[in-house]
């Protein structure tokens, strides 16, 4: 039982507690005033949880910008093509989450808050210009927020170096 209750997540200190919560309400408030100055809706659910990774644990594989913006695109894309063919049932909703989230694992693009995305999609009909606005627009800016913002102090390092891109920088082995 005691796994089950127990925090994995390191303690970290106040002024990081804040940095994300600020982080997180910069983000959204960028994304929510490109809606509006735009007219096109841009807030969605999902990127309230892409917040959470981006400005919490930024240095999740998961919270990555390749992972952050090709997961909410690739799991739109095969959202809207299922839904243009299924009905907006319950079962094809399940079906798509599932081909979604499928589909980002193979293609190394996981991004959890991106299985919302088909849920979204079923349920709003939106059409193909969603794609463009709001998630392709929507995930550039957070992951564009998320870039600068994380070279304030307390400095975290975004994006990650993939290990072959740190191995690279270390030059040849003696």
């Amino acid at each position: 039982m005691k796994r089950f209750v127990a925090r994995h997540q390191p303690r970290l200190s106040c002024a990081c507690w804040l940095k994300a919560g600020l982080g997180a309400t910069l983000g959204m408030g960028l994304v929510g005033w490109l809606g509006q100055a735009s007219g096109v809706p841009f807030l969605i659910a999902p990127f309230g949880a892409s917040c959470v990774l981006l400005f919490a644990v930024p240095g999740s594989p998961l919270a990555q910008p390749a992972n952050v913006i090709g997961g909410h695109v690739l799991a739109t894309a095969l959202a809207l093509a299922l839904r243009a063919v299924l009905p907006p049932d319950w079962w094809a909703i399940s079906l798509a989450v599932g081909l979604v989230i499928g589909a980002m694992v193979a293609l190394r693009l996981t991004h959890p808050p991106a299985g919302a995305d088909p849920v979204v999609v079923f349920l709003a009909d939106p059409g193909w210009t969603f794609l463009l606005a709001p998630v392709l627009a929507g995930a550039v800016a957070l992951v564009a927020v998320a870039a600068l913002y994380h070279r304030l102090p307390p400095r975290t390092a975004f994006p990650m170096l993939q290990k072959t891109d740190a191995l690279e920088r270390a030059g040849p082995n003696p």
